[in-house]
């Protein structure tokens, strides 16, 4: 694989995990709990929570990319001869992500 199709598909595995982050964040969460009728939301106990971290969809990418990484790395096959290729190319948008989130 050149280094252009490798790019390309790091782009699109970027692209689908920042996807299915947005899905994700657009669905409502099991455990969120309702504002109560009347109470502030400063006062709610959701409200106390701990801040969510810069980036939120960065950081879920990453974790998508890390995972997809795993898989790649400890399949039984070689993706069509694509393996060594898919890996570096992962690691690379790993990386530059990772130097992402050190500017926030």
């Amino acid at each position: 694989m050149n280094r252009k199709t490798a790019i390309l598909f790091s782009l699109v595995v970027l692209a689908v995990a920042l996807g299915f982050s947005a899905i994700a964040s657009a669905a409502p969460h099991a455990n969120a709990v309702p504002a109560a009728a009347g109470v502030p939301a400063a006062s709610h106990p959701a409200a106390a929570a701990e801040p969510v971290p810069p980036h939120p969809e960065i950081r879920e990418a990453l974790a998508a990319l890390r995972r997809a990484r795993l898989h790649m790395a400890e399949a039984a096959h070689d993706f069509g001869g694509h393996r060594v290729e898919a890996l570096k190319a992962t690691d690379e948008a790993i990386r530059q992500l990772e130097i992402c989130l050190k500017y926030e």
